[in-house]
């Protein structure tokens, strides 16, 4: 197996591993809110135990050097505000509005949007088979989803899920992008620190609702504190998983990443079958396996190919004859003699 390839395998691993911890999120904070907790204050409480545990692995991979992060602040003030603060105050006001399944579906047509951005820059269609596979993994997220269609959708509840799309858009572009000298650690942990500090904000003066309640939760068939769930939806679900996706993301390029992150919505499904008893019926079954195709098939496009492995150095077998003087090594190889010096 080439450098490449292993390359490309871990870059999958890393992305799915990253969608199912996302898609545990929602069972594992489901409790908090059935003790009173807002979807505000349980956000921010996941992104500052994310900050606080990726501090010090954040700080130390950059030898405390914070000067890449101040150079290239706008960047990674834009990817808290949008990738991390944006899309979470986005969707829950969305949901206030619209029915949920429709938000989830408008939000993760994120890869089709990077796919109509790339071929409006480009001028260049892109190939049948990712166009093939775009459209089996948004027909499979209907499935899955299963909008319902009841009555007229509020526009304003609609524009608002298209701004968390936005937002997972830019999650993917700047993953792919990452200023140079700051790993993707670091910049997940900067991008926790300054979207804890917006959503704090929005809580302050009233944009988003912060209720909170500290009592014992059912958690996973136990009776556990409230923190229980809290901490690892901020381990698991929020700090491991933004940097297992960002590093899928340098490694597979923006695009499959992308398309990698609609098994979230499979996962999703998959632990609350597994831990809640939510069965999943076959047609999102069904939904299921046709994200999976639409990934392959824009895996396999033609012409996305890896670059070429760099060949491995061919061992010396001859003897290396060594001379004393220049001219001598130059009458031994065929090779002009250096000119002297002065």
């Amino acid at each position: 197996m080439t450098v490449t390839t292993r390359r490309s395998a871990l870059g999958i691993l890393m992305g799915l591993a990253a969608g199912f911890a996302f898609g545990a999120g929602g069972t594992i904070v489901k409790p908090l809110f059935s003790e009173g907790w807002s979807p505000g204050a349980a956000v921010l409480g996941r992104l500052v135990v994310a900050a606080v545990v990726l501090a010090v692995p954040a700080l130390v991979v950059v030898r405390f050097d914070l000067r890449p992060l101040l150079r290239a602040w706008r960047l990674v003030l834009a990817y808290a505000v949008l990738a991390v603060a944006g899309v979470q105050l986005a969707f829950y006001a969305a949901i206030e509005r619209i029915p949920v399944s429709i938000a989830l579906l408008v939000e993760y047509l994120a890869p089709v949007a990077l796919l109509l951005v790339a071929w409006g820059r480009t001028r260049r269609m892109p190939h049948r088979l990712v166009l093939i596979g775009a459209a089996l993994a948004v027909l499979g997220l209907v499935l899955v989803i299963g909008p319902n269609g009841a009555g007229a959708l509020d526009p304003v509840g609609v524009a608002l899920a298209a701004i968390a799309m936005i937002g997972v858009a830019f999650y993917y572009i700047v993953g792919d992008k990452t200023p140079d000298g700051v790993p993707p650690m670091t910049l997940a942990w900067a991008g926790f620190v300054l979207g804890a500090v917006a959503l704090g904000l929005a809580g302050l003066i009233g944009v988003l609702p912060m209720r909170v309640g500290f009592g014992e939760v059912a958690f996973f068939g136990a009776q556990t504190p409230w923190w229980v769930p809290l901490v690892t939806v901020g381990v698991l679900s929020t700090a491991f998983a933004y940097v297992a996706g960002i590093t899928a993301i340098t490694m597979l390029g923006a695009r499959v990443a992308s398309f990698l992150g609609l098994s979230e919505v499979v996962f999703a499904g998959l632990v609350g079958w597994i831990v809640l008893g939510e069965a999943i019926a076959p047609i999102g079954l069904l939904g299921a396996g046709l994200i999976l195709g639409g990934i392959v098939l824009v895996r396999l496009e033609p012409g996305a190919v890896d670059p070429e492995p760099i060949p491995e150095p061919m061992p010396i077998t001859a003897p290396i004859a060594v001379a004393s003087d220049p001219g001598q090594a130059a009458e031994g190889t065929g090779a002009p003699a250096p000119a002297p010096l002065g």
